[in-house]
């Protein structure tokens, strides 16, 4: 009777060779087209709905906390904190997210 070790060992040593019994096609052809601009509008495009949905929750959040403040006055301060940092954060956004566009148009690479 065989040893499992040797079964488990000869099977392990088999891995390679079935890697290669699959075809995964041609040679993948270099992206000489890519440019950095690209990447910043893939990398801003997949970021931008992401802090588009923390505002919203910001801004929520804080209206939530001015309906059950009740005219308490620390909750109202902490409310109004609340939308001032959501107004803040959603323009620190905007700037830093037009920040590419008027770099483009400054140097000349358009938009």
């Amino acid at each position: 009777m065989i040893n499992k070790k040797v079964i488990t060992a000869i099977l392990l040593s088999l891995l390679p060779i079935t890697a290669l019994a699959f075809n995964s096609g041609g040679v993948p052809d270099s992206a000489p087209t890519l440019l950095v601009g690209d990447l910043i509008d893939v990398f801003f495009g997949i970021v931008w709905p992401v802090v588009v949905a923390f505002a919203i929750i910001a801004f929520i959040a804080s209206a939530i906390l001015f309906m059950t403040a009740q005219d308490d006055p620390m909750r109202l301060v902490q409310a109004r904190q609340a939308l001032l940092y959501g107004v803040i954060g959603t323009s620190v956004a905007i700037l830093a997210f037009s920040m590419p566009f008027v770099i483009r148009n400054t140097i000349g690479y358009g938009i």
